[in-house]
């Protein structure tokens, strides 16, 4: 398999090409970047055979089969779109869209296409929440409450590099994102009820720093979700699991019980890296030819919720 990385010089499109190497018969052939620099002295440096600034020209290599989609948001849409009409399976880096309608579109497209299309809900498979997901497909586990702290000291427009950012991060469509599939993955289907509560907006990049937000499952779970721009702190995404037989505590890949007792994860999957674990299935996905676990379509629902949130801002 011969992948292309789009974004790879962000902090999640090194995260990739770092997964991407551990995975047998997977080379990258080509990374997109903001310059030409940049991304040459990457590729350089990585012993990558092509570099651009185009999406259009990644796409046009006979030596890409599929591309991992690592750059700003706001363009996640198109550039999924041109994907797929090119030929090349993508998985899209979380959030597959900032809006409903372009996440309907995605979808639209993948049926009009057949090409393989995923959203990149890593929270599915770091080993910390797939321990609870088996142990609930097995029946052992009901989840009654989540409660869920996602924190960032971000006051300026800078990424998880601490470098300048040339687009505008959000909390709600792209880090409640996580929260929200996880929430409705792990509970078996759609939330019945949803409403969130902003903070005040930055006044230079206009959006909300603070946010609360409340979720109802079908069969009764509840979910509690606060995230900030503003706690001066650890920063990252912390998993409370209040459940029938247990209370576990998700931070990325480590699990603990109620008490902070390490779980061990080792017999979870082949490897303890969420971003490692999706880019497999990505790739299983595509050579055996089915739809991959976090597909778009099983997404779509998580952004219908995230849109009914966003409707219910005062």
């Amino acid at each position: 398999m011969r992948i292309c990385v789009a974004g790879a010089y962000g902090a999640f499109g090194l995260k990739h090409l770092d997964a991407l190497s551990a995975i047998e018969e997977v080379t990258v052939t080509s990374v997109m970047g903001p310059t030409q620099e940049k991304i040459e002295k990457l590729a350089a440096e990585k012993g990558i055979g092509h570099a651009s600034t185009s999406l259009d020209e990644c796409l046009a290599r006979d030596d890409v089969d599929a591309v991992i989609l690592a750059t700003p948001t706001q363009i996640h849409a198109e550039q999924a779109i041109a994907c797929m009409k090119a030929g090349k399976p993508v998985l899209i880096e979380i959030p597959m869209a900032d809006s409903l309608s372009d996440s309907e579109e995605i979808c639209k497209v993948q049926k009009e296409t057949g090409v393989l299309a995923m959203a990149g809900q890593v929270r599915r498979f770091n080993p910390s929440h797939q321990w609870i997901h088996n142990k609930i497909m097995a029946g052992e586990l009901t989840v009654q409450q989540m409660d869920v702290q996602t924190y960032f000291f971000r006051r300026t427009n800078t990424n998880a590099k601490g470098e300048a950012r040339s687009w505008t991060d959000h909390l709600l469509w792209h880090h409640a994102c996580h929260t929200v599939d996880l929430f409705q993955y792990q509970t078996g289907g759609q939330v019945k009820e949803a409403f969130g509560i902003e903070g005040p907006h930055h006044p230079e990049l206009g959006i909300a720093m603070d946010m609360a937000i409340g979720m109802k499952a079908e069969n009764g779970a509840i979910c509690t979700l606060s995230l900030s721009f503003n706690n001066d702190g650890p920063f990252g995404t912390f998993f409370r699991y209040i459940c029938d037989n247990g209370t576990y505590i998700a931070r990325y890949d480590d699990l603990f019980d109620g008490k902070e007792n390490p779980i061990d994860l080792s017999d979870v999957a082949v490897s303890n890296n969420g971003i490692e674990l999706i880019d497999r299935e990505f790739i299983s996905a595509i050579q055996e030819g089915r739809e991959p676990n976090s597909s778009v379509h099983d997404v779509l629902s998580a952004m219908q919720t995230l849109d009914k949130i966003e409707k219910s801002f005062s």
